[in-house]
């Protein structure tokens, strides 16, 4: 084989790695698996996602600085709560010990927004399943009952407030 077309050769496959196709550029590249968390679905499409996933990075970036879970304890007759740092570390420690997480997110049961459309009350159902290994399996069915908050109404929205109603 000549030489200099060896060389032609040898040039164009070590620029082609097909392991590592290039990125879409184009306009219409495939949506995006995530949200847009400027509108309400997209906050709910980010969370599926992260839990999907097991992604804290796009978890946290929904939460607001001054976020609040709250859960009821049925055993002690109270309502549990914590804020944004405990949070994060449960949900880490979540992500980290399980196999698999399915979050469904089923119907709007009531959604209310102020007038500078900034703050946004919003109850939802869903189911979880927990996959901690093939024989340890949980599921928890119920309701999530959020508070989201923006500045702007061309911002995104943070979680504020969620309050989880389920039977987990």
């Amino acid at each position: 084989m000549n030489v200099r077309l060896l060389l032609v050769l040898s040039l164009l496959f070590l620029s082609c790695n097909p392991f590592a196709p290039g990125l879409e550029t184009s306009e219409d590249a495939g949506d995006s698996i995530l949200g847009d968390p400027k509108t309400v679905e997209g906050v709910f499409q980010n969370i599926k996602y992260a839990y999907t996933f097991r992604d804290t990075s796009i978890y946290g970036q929904l939460l607001s600085s001054e976020y609040t879970f709250i859960y009821r304890d049925y055993d002690r007759g109270v309502d549990v709560s914590w804020g944004r740092d405990e949070e994060m570390r449960a949900t880490n420690g979540l992500f980290t010990n399980v196999q698999r997480l399915d979050l469904v997110w089923n119907n709007i049961i009531s959604l209310s927004t102020d007038s500078a459309n900034t703050r946004v009350q919003v109850s939802r159902n869903f189911n979880l399943t927990v996959t901690f290994n093939p024989s340890n399996v949980e599921r928890a069915d119920g309701y999530a009952n959020f508070l989201l908050t923006r500045k702007e109404a061309n911002q995104p929205w943070h979680i504020i407030r969620w309050r989880d109603e389920s039977n987990f």
